[in-house]
């Protein structure tokens, strides 16, 4: 598929002039052609990325930057993924476990999660679900790969976490129905969002090229999501035309410039490790770690922004409201959620 897909791109694009050094020269001619001397910069996830690259190469035209969910350039995209997915999870076992209404919902949470990839592991399962458009019930077959990288996407969102449990035990009880329903509807949003030729530009050139292949079985070993998508990302990148790259693009970004970054407890893709490497090389920064995932908006946090914006500095920000900030709660079950399916057709391994 991605061959198809770079050969259908190349007859259109020079695949290899779609990087981010690139992007944010164009972005530093777009606030000239708008006039403007400073600008304030903001970015999620690897947008993060994106505006410290900006901040190294253009660094007298940026007054202010915020900075969620952050990505440095020491992240290798996709190499931490399963390190930073097995983290969120482990913390989310643990706040189930000290939750008195979650704990005595779901008693052996962990377990039954790995009881589950067990399963998983001897073959996918067949199960019928609704047709997202027509509604018309059709049969799909449910990977290990799936169901993991599923589990995985629903900790990107505070809420939808909050159904992870419950997503679980009903998988350990044999109705896969739920989290093939997520898995669908997560996959058909990607299609409809992500680029995947942008996506690879970018990677292949300035993530997967700097992972070696001893660094897979570090980063990977004994994660849930296993060193699958890092493998199959670097042989595809194998392929996939590359971008001439400035020789320090690794090198951390190191600015003086007003920069004030946000981490989420349980993001499972840039957890606060990686806010803690990006400040580290921004003197004049501000790391504020807040209750939540992957994307920490709301009343606290848009009044820290609000006045980082309006003095243009972390000297004094008030960030006392992120300690009366609490995790929504967990999504319990009904009884009808937990039984089986009543017809073992609905269900059957393959």
């Amino acid at each position: 598929r991605q061959m198809c897909i770079r050969d259908r791109l190349r007859t259109k694009f020079d695949l290899t002039k779609y990087s981010t050094p690139m992007a944010m020269d164009d972005l530093y001619d777009v606030r000239k052609a708008l006039g403007y001397n400073k600008i304030n910069l903001m970015g999620t996830s690897g947008g993060t990325r994106s505006i410290l690259v900006y901040m190294r190469r253009h660094p007298e035209t940026v007054r202010s930057a915020i900075l969620i969910g952050v990505a440095p350039l020491a992240l290798r995209n996709p190499l931490h993924h399963p390190g930073g997915a097995q983290y969120a999870i482990d913390l989310l076992f643990e706040e189930c476990l000290s939750d008195s209404a979650c704990n005595d919902a779901f008693p052996n949470l962990e377990e039954e999660f790995w009881t589950v990839l067990e399963r998983l592991e001897e073959g996918p399962v067949l199960v019928k679900i609704a047709h997202p458009v027509t509604e018309e019930m059709i049969e799909v077959r449910l990977s290990l790969h799936a169901f993991t990288e599923t589990i995985r996407s629903m900790m990107y969102s505070i809420r939808l976490s909050r159904r992870v449990p419950l997503y679980i035990r009903q998988a350990f009880l044999g109705n896969f129905r739920p989290i093939t329903e997520m898995a669908v509807r997560l996959e058909r949003g990607s299609q409809l969002g992500l680029s995947l030729g942008l996506l690879l530009c970018v990677t292949c050139s300035e993530d997967v090229a700097r992972i070696k292949p001893e660094d897979v079985e570090r980063e990977t070993k004994g994660t849930y999501r296993g060193d699958v998508r890092v493998r199959s990302q670097m042989a595809v990148c194998d392929i996939w035309p590359k971008t001439n790259l400035p020789k320090n693009y690794a090198d951390p970004a190191k600015v003086n410039i007003p920069v004030l970054l946000f981490s989420g407890t349980l993001d499972p893709v840039t957890p606060p490790r990686w806010g803690e490497e990006a400040a580290r090389h921004l003197p004049n920064s501000l790391h504020v770690v807040v209750p939540g995932a992957h994307g920490v908006f709301g009343s606290c946090t848009d009044r820290i922004m609000e006045q980082f914006l309006s003095q243009g500095s972390v000297k004094d920000i008030d960030t006392s409201c992120v300690k009366s900030m609490t995790l929504p709660p967990f999504r319990l079950p009904e009884k009808e959620e937990l039984r089986l399916h009543e017809h073992e057709e609905e269900t059957k391994r393959k």
